[in-house]
């Protein structure tokens, strides 16, 4: 008789415990998430390890250290560089075919818009750039000034420079 209560047990606890037993919702979404054998590792690029460059004399004005902190990753578009000026330093007028984003990180700035007014730029303002806006950006007179710059790629290419901003352009 123990024997016949235990096998009813079993079938009735078998009955009400579904088998094979599924997945919840949770372990579903884990399951979605986890990365797949073929995926890309993660990159870490660890603190001062990036290479600082002079600017370059055709694009800027001034003392300039152009840091690229990230490359675009295929399929992304998006690339970042940290971008130091000294007093008084500047970028050559420029566009960008997809907008950029600046953020001050350190300093005053000051940023133009094509036939706008200067406006002046500190640590902790963020700037949008809209696509295809004809602007510069650099330290102001007497403060260095260094900000965040990113942007996409349009078919390759994230910036369009032009004519360097005169000191007469700069100083209104």
């Amino acid at each position: 008789m123990k024997l016949l209560t235990i096998i009813v047990m079993a079938l009735l606890l078998f009955a009400w415990v579904e088998w094979p037993p599924q997945a919840t919702k949770a372990q579903e979404d884990v399951s979605r998430t986890s990365p797949r054998l073929d995926s890309k590792p993660i990159q870490i690029t660890p603190s001062g390890t990036q290479h600082a460059n002079k600017g370059s004399s055709e694009r800027f004005t001034g003392s300039v250290m152009v840091e690229e902190m990230f490359p675009s990753h295929d399929p992304s578009r998006t690339s970042g560089g940290k971008v130091t000026f000294e007093p008084g330093a500047r970028s050559a007028w420029h566009t960008h075919p997809l907008g950029q984003i600046l953020i001050v990180t350190d300093g005053t700035g000051w940023i133009q818009q094509w036939g706008g007014p200067i406006a002046e730029i500190h640590k902790g303002d963020v700037i949008w750039i809209p696509p295809g806006v004809k602007h510069w950006h650099g330290a102001a007179p007497t403060t260095p000034m260094t900000h965040i710059a990113i942007q996409e790629q349009l078919n390759g290419k994230a910036v369009e420079w032009m004519e360097k901003v005169t000191d007469e352009q700069y100083r209104k």
